[in-house]
C-alpha cells in the first residue's frame, strides 16, 4: 500500500515542477526580450553599441526582476498542473483509489519549498551578483552619470569626516554597492561647520582614506571656480560602511544581510530594510508552499461540474490581493509602522490560512 502513494506522489511533485519551471522560464524569456527591446531602443542613438553588449546588459537585469514574481509563477503553475490532471481526469482516478487532495497536494507544498530554499540561498546571490555585472555593462554602454541606482528625490546621501572637518556627498547613481558613484556633488565645511568649497564630478571612487573624484569642478568660497582632473576627497569611512549607506536591500545578496544589519546597528543607522528582506527571503519557501495552497483550493473542482473559469479567475484575484497585502505591508515595515518580521509574515499566514481553510471546506465539508 505505501508503494502506491509514494510513486503518485513521485509523480505529482513531478507534474507540478515541470508545470512551475515552464511558467517561470516563459516569464523569464518574455521579460528578457521585453527589456532587450527597451535597451536597444535606449542605445539607437549611441553610435558603435554592440547588440551582444547590450543583450548581455539586458539579461544580467532579468533575474533580480523575475525573482519578485516567483511566486506568481508558483501559484500559475499550481493551477495550471491541477486543471491539466482535472482534464485528463488523473484526480478523478486517484480518488477512486482512495487518495486524498491533501496527498496529492502535499507533494506539490514540499516541492514549492524546496524550490523556495534554492530561490533563497543559491538564485537571490545570482540575481544580485548579475545586477552588479548589468551595472558595469550598462556603464560602458551609456557612460558613468547614466549608471546605475537613481533614485528620486535627491540620490543618495552620506555625511562623512576627516582631519580637515566634514563633508556632505550626494550621488544620483551607485554601482559596486556604493564604492563606485556618479553623478556626485560634494559641499565640505571645516571643524567649526564654516562651508568651504562645493565640488561637482562625474565620477568618485572610494580609495584607502579618500575618494577619488574625477573630472570635479570645484567651487571655493571667494574665489572662481577651478576644473580639476581628479580631486581627492579625504574620508573615514570604509568600504563596509560605504555599502552600508549605498546599497539597497534588495541589491544585497541573502549571505550578506545579517553583516549588513549589523553594521547598521552599529553605526546607529535604520536597518529596517535589510532586516524586511533578509525575513522576506527566509518567508520565501512557505511564501510558496502558501501559493500552492491557494492553487489547490480553487483547481481541484472537476471539468464535469462546470464553473472551472471562475475558479481560476477566483484565484488569480486571490494571488492579487495577496501581493496587494505584501506591498501594503512592505510600506508599513519601510515607515517603521510595523515591525519587519510582521511585515514579511503576514502576507504568508494570510495565504496558508485561506488556502488551508477553503481547501478543508471542499473536502471535509
Amino acid at each position: 500500500m505505501l508503494a502506491v502513494p509514494l510513486t503518485l506522489s513521485r509523480y505529482f511533485a513531478r507534474r507540478f515542477a515541470v508545470s512551475a519551471i515552464g511558467v517561470f522560464a516563459g516569464v523569464f524569456v518574455l521579460v528578457a526580450l521585453i527589456d532587450y527591446i527597451e535597451m536597444m531602443r535606449r542605445v539607437s542613438d549611441i553610435p558603435g553599441v554592440s547588440a551582444w553588449v547590450v543583450a548581455q546588459a539586458s539579461f544580467f537585469r532579468v533575474p533580480q526582476v523575475t525573482e519578485r514574481i516567483l511566486p506568481f509563477s508558483i501559484l500559475v503553475g499550481a493551477m495550471t498542473c491541477y486543471l491539466d490532471l482535472s482534464r485528463r481526469l488523473e484526480l478523478v482516478v486517484a480518488r477512486a483509489a482512495g487518495i486524498s487532495a491533501w496527498q496529492f497536494v502535499a507533494p506539490a507544498v514540499v516541492t514549492a519549498f524546496l524550490i523556495g530554499i534554492i530561490g533563497t540561498a543559491l538564485y537571490n546571490p545570482l540575481s544580485a551578483a548579475m545586477r552588479e555585472q548589468s551595472k558595469r555593462l550598462e556603464a560602458e554602454i551609456f557612460g558613468e552619470s547614466q549608471t546605475g541606482l537613481t533614485t528620486a528625490g535627491g540620490g543618495f546621501w552620506v555625511r562623512q569626516r576627516s582631519v580637515d572637518g566634514h563633508s556632505i556627498m550626494n550621488a544620483t547613481s551607485s554601482r559596486e554597492q556604493g564604492v563606485d558613484l556618479g553623478g556626485v556633488t560634494v559641499f565640505t565645511f571645516d571643524n567649526e561647520g564654516r562651508f568651504q568649497e562645493r565640488i561637482a564630478a562625474n565620477r568618485a571612487r572610494l580609495h584607502s582614506g579618500y575618494w577619488l573624484l574625477e573630472q570635479a569642478r570645484v567651487n571655493s568660497a571667494g574665489e572662481p571656480p577651478r576644473e580639476d582632473g581628479t580631486y581627492q576627497l579625504p574620508t573615514n569611512l570604509t568600504p563596509e560602511q560605504v555599502r552600508e549607506s549605498f546599497a539597497t536591500p534588495e541589491t544585497v545578496s541573502f549571505w550578506q544581510l545579517p553583516l549588513y544589519i549589523t553594521m547598521a546597528e552599529q553605526a546607529g543607522l535604520g536597518a529596517g530594510g535589510y532586516r524586511f528582506q533578509y525575513q522576506i527571503l527566509l518567508a520565501r519557501p512557505f511564501l510558496l508552499g502558501a501559493m500552492v495552497l491557494l492553487a489547490a483550493a480553487v483547481s481541484l473542482r472537476f471539468f464535469r461540474f462546470g464553473g472551472v473559469q471562475k475558479m481560476v479567475l477566483s484565484g488569480v484575484g486571490a494571488g492579487f490581493l495577496l501581493y496587494v497585502l505584501s506591498k501594503v505591508t512592505e510600506d508599513l515595515s519601510k515607515a517603521e509602522l510595523m515591525h519587519p518580521v510582521a511585515a514579511a509574515w503576514l502576507p504568508v499566514l494570510v495565504g496558508a490560512l485561506t488556502g488551508f481553510v477553503v481547501l478543508l471546506y471542499q473536502e471535509d465539508g
